[in-house]
């Protein structure tokens, strides 16, 4: 199985040519074999990438952009869901392709694995079926069980004795804290450094966001602007197809 990562190696949008290295970057460092086609320098990768991504994935428009990512001739998706992918752990299942042994993915579907298929269920039945095999003498049962209650009552003795160590500290730590609070009382100066601090703090984060929506809207923008310009190059395409035809009936008509 090849992975397909249909590319526009000649984007003006800043937008496209990040999403398009964040695909590829991503998928040298999986080491996962794939193929980059061109649809700016040639037509037919870029005919064969619109018409075999499903019409319930394309824009409104109809015009789908790159980066577009197909396994072999199933489609996988756009950067969109590749990025969703990357970040919930599933980029195997994502393509199509089996994850590695020991890969966080792979550790995630033995997971899943387990507890649909009750694995762990059905090792313990069959030890605790093996045991019931096994005959033991009475005299040994009986023994065994007289050695169990000890222990039980043992473990009991030890589990009082540290709960009883436990609320001793816990009285300790209270009455150490109850004495810290009444010697200690917070200076003015120290709240007012906290309520500067949070201040910056809430500035940095406004701050944080707006340029977050400036960016968020310079994409949309480069993203637009790229679709105008693939709209003018059919457009293009279409005049001088027609400008064609025209001269060649025009040379029919005139022999």
């Amino acid at each position: 199985m090849v992975i397909k990562v249909f590319l526009a190696s000649s984007s003006g949008s800043t937008a496209i040519k990040k999403k398009q290295q964040d695909v590829v970057g991503f998928l040298e460092a999986l080491k996962v074999d794939y193929t980059q086609l061109d649809i700016a320098c040639n037509e037919d990768n870029r005919m064969w990438m619109r018409q075999n991504v499903p019409e319930d994935r394309k824009p409104t428009n109809g015009i789908p952009l790159p980066p577009q990512i197909f396994n072999e001739e199933s489609y996988c998706g756009d950067y969109d869901t590749f990025f969703d992918a990357k970040e919930d752990n599933s980029v195997y299942s994502f393509l199509g392709l089996p994850p590695p042994p020991g890969s966080k993915e792979a550790e995630k579907a033995d997971k899943a694995d387990i507890v649909e298929n009750g694995t762990h269920a059905e090792e313990t039945n069959t030890v605790g079926n093996l045991d019931d095999l096994i005959e033991v003498p009475v005299e040994e049962r009986n023994g065994n069980t007289h050695r169990e209650e000890e222990k039980l009552q043992q473990v009991a003795d030890e589990e009082e004795e540290a709960q009883d160590g436990e609320e001793e500290e816990i009285t300790e730590e209270e009455t150490a804290d109850k004495e810290e609070t009444a010697e200690d009382e917070t200076p003015m100066e120290e709240e007012e450094a906290v309520e500067e601090a949070d201040e910056v703090t809430e500035y940095i984060q406004a701050h944080a966001e707006e340029e977050e929506g400036q960016e968020e809207e310079d994409l949309q923008s480069e993203e637009e602007e790229e679709l105008r310009q693939l709209e003018e190059e059919e457009e293009a395409e279409v005049q001088e197809d027609e400008e064609e035809d025209l001269e060649e009936t025009q040379e029919e008509e005139a022999e």
